[in-house]
């Protein structure tokens, strides 16, 4: 009989454990979703159209908390929806925001008459395309509720200048850390 008992609370052991190991993985799943679908996303980064500030490749850490409560401001690095592709996310820089008006002359941007200082783009010239998916002549009013967003490196991003400005309400986060390679690991300005 005690063997029988001892078998029996050995059973209840494991299924206990098991349970208890089934419970732990749902709860760091669901908590991991929860980060990703309201704290942060993680990026890899599959063009050129952000270097040398971010490199094809690099993995980055894209957070979601200050948008919240302000709107992306101009200089900023984000990510958003893809405005061509369904399911697809860019990564691009905030030149302009709502009510702004957008020139490029001499290969050189130009917001609300004033040329940007841009180092981060290496001295790129930043032209005006030939062929784009929509209309867009300059000077250029950015819409309210919109933004003007440009790759760093100009001469290999499909930006604004491409698709036009894009729907604030588009954006997914702030990326603001490469977390990957280890020699890229850094603060995005």
């Amino acid at each position: 009989m005690f063997s029988g008992q001892h078998a029996e609370r050995q059973g209840s052991k494991v299924a206990r454990s098991l349970l208890s190991i089934v419970i732990m993985v749902l709860v760091v799943f669901g908590l991991s979703r929860l980060l990703n679908t309201f704290v942060f996303g993680a990026y890899e980064i599959p063009s050129g159209s952000m270097e040398d500030t971010i490199e094809v490749g690099d993995l980055v850490f894209s957070e979601k908390l200050s948008y919240y409560t302000s709107e992306p401001q101009k200089g900023d690095i984000v990510t958003f929806a893809d405005p061509l592709v369904s399911n697809r996310t860019l990564i691009k820089r905030v030149i302009a925001t709502g009510g702004q008006t957008v020139d490029l002359q001499n290969g050189k941007v130009v917001v609300d008459g004033v040329v940007l200082d841009e180092p981060y783009t290496e001295n790129k010239v930043s032209e005006p395309f030939e062929k784009t998916a929509v209309s867009i002549s300059y000077p250029y009013t950015v819409p309210e509720g919109c933004l003007w967003v440009m790759g760093d490196n100009r001469t290999n991003s499909q930006d604004s200048r491409y698709f036009g400005a894009i729907d604030a309400s588009s954006v997914t986060g702030h990326a603001v850390f490469t977390y990957w390679p280890i020699p890229h690991i850094g603060v995005l300005s």
